[in-house]
């Protein structure tokens, strides 16, 4: 089963919405801790839902649960040490039980897409959900868009 990845940053809404529909993905999860600020443009959190559900057929879910701490974001924010985030990080998903919130993800998903706002998947904690999951459940790959 696929697991998509997708940052927003750098992206028009029409390559955004077009690489999803590419993909097949047929729900957005939102990863991000912060997505309600005027400066996510058109990903701000009930813009975005909307957009996606009545446009597209998308879903749309929120789980900060597989976002990073403020102490964490901001730590690396402030050094650029990618081993000292992902360090911190991966024992958060872990105490999260984040391959659980997959599991449920995946039992109503058939094309989920992680989304938050770097423009590669390189040094975004996208990927490292994406991967997590693909460690800890069945027959899940992991697909950057």
């Amino acid at each position: 089963m696929p697991v998509y990845t997708i940052g927003y940053k750098g992206k028009s809404l029409q390559d955004f919405i077009n690489q999803l529909r590419a993909a097949g993905v047929d729900a957005v999860i939102d990863i991000r801790l912060r997505n309600t600020s005027h400066l996510a443009g058109y990903t701000k959190r009930d813009d975005l839902a909307f957009l996606l559900q009545e446009g597209f057929g998308i879903a749309y879910e929120h789980h900060p649960e597989l976002a990073p701490t403020p102490e964490i974001r901001e730590a690396y924010q402030a050094d650029g040490d990618w081993a000292a985030y992902e360090a911190q990080f991966l024992p958060l998903l872990r105490e999260r039980r984040a391959e659980v919130v997959g599991q449920d993800i995946l039992a109503r998903f058939r094309s989920p897409c992680l989304l938050c706002a770097e423009p590669t998947a390189e040094h975004c904690h996208r990927r490292l959900v994406a991967e997590y999951w693909a460690a800890h459940l069945p027959d899940v790959t992991v697909v950057h868009l």
